[in-house]
């Protein structure tokens, strides 16, 4: 299981790089919908909606609201000079979600009572949880500056990356030294060792990046606080779909990818991570 888990995610690096840099922006979207998609039908199947017509419907209200984003996302960068401020509010509704998200993940398994049997609410946690996501990977592959083109694709990557090495090192270092229990209720298997561990190794990576970085107009302390704060939304992301699937009664969200399970389980922290450091990001750009 260990060695699997590596292996995928050596392969999920060079992949991922060669997207975030050679495809260009339509093929690029195309990509990046697909993986929402199959998120939406793995969305689905957690919160049990009945059966396959009912996945078909989910996955098509978010392919269309994609497609809808895509084509919002190219008309403000062609004729409007404060598309920021549309991300201002998408951003900020981001924030709320991750913040409500936080405190049912504190009060379950007695929050549950308020969501767990309303399909409406499952859905919609669910438009919160992927839509943020779709909008801050494109928004990010596509912003440049004046002084810096790649500022958003070296961005993207870093913060992939850097939330990858915080769960893989989480893992391991929970696997082999974890002996305290983080949320028993949410997450049995994950422990206050992994977690003191992963911040700690991912804070190292953030530092060097911030030293050594790529990217010149913004504040190296800047992105190094930015870092921080994404981890720590990172954390959440992890602990809301554990507790999604803990109440589904599921292991993984599915077995697309080895070692990893589902969709879902290998980017269920970047759901968090992504929108909160793209909002942060554009914040101290303007």
């Amino acid at each position: 299981m260990l060695k699997t888990r590596l292996i995928s995610m050596l392969l999920l690096i060079p992949i991922t790089i060669l997207m975030v840099f050679l495809l260009p922006i339509v093929s690029f979207s195309i990509v990046v919908s697909i993986i929402c998609l199959i998120s939406a039908w793995e969305w689905g199947k957690m919160h049990h909606f009945s059966d396959y017509a009912h996945r078909m419907w989910i996955c098509a209200i978010f392919g269309l609201l994609c497609i809808t984003m895509i084509i919002v996302i190219k008309k403000i960068y062609l004729y409007f000079n404060n598309w920021h401020i549309f991300w201002y509010i998408f951003g900020n509704i981001s924030i709320v979600w991750w913040v409500l998200a936080f405190i049912l993940i504190l009060s379950y398994p007695d929050s549950a009572i308020f969501w767990k049997k309303s399909n409406v609410l499952r859905f919609f946690f669910g438009i919160l949880t992927i839509l943020p996501f779709f909008w801050g990977i494109l928004t990010l592959r596509q912003f440049h500056h004046i002084n810096d083109s790649t500022i958003g694709a070296w961005c993207l990557l870093y913060i992939v990356i850097l939330i990858w090495i915080n769960d893989s090192s989480a893992y391991l270092i929970g696997k082999t030294l974890g002996r305290r229990k983080l949320l028993e209720s949410v997450s049995p298997k994950k422990t206050w060792e992994g977690f003191i561990g992963g911040i700690l190794i991912s804070t190292g990576i953030s530092w060097l990046f911030s030293k050594y970085m790529p990217i010149t107009v913004i504040n190296p302390s800047l992105i190094f606080i930015y870092s921080i704060i994404a981890i720590i939304a990172s954390i959440i992301g992890d602990l809301t779909e554990s507790m999604f699937k803990r109440e589904a009664g599921i292991k993984d969200s599915g077995s697309l990818i080895p070692g990893h399970g589902g969709m879902l389980d290998r980017i269920d922290s970047l759901f968090a991570a992504v929108p909160i450091f793209v909002y942060l990001i554009l914040l101290s750009l303007y």
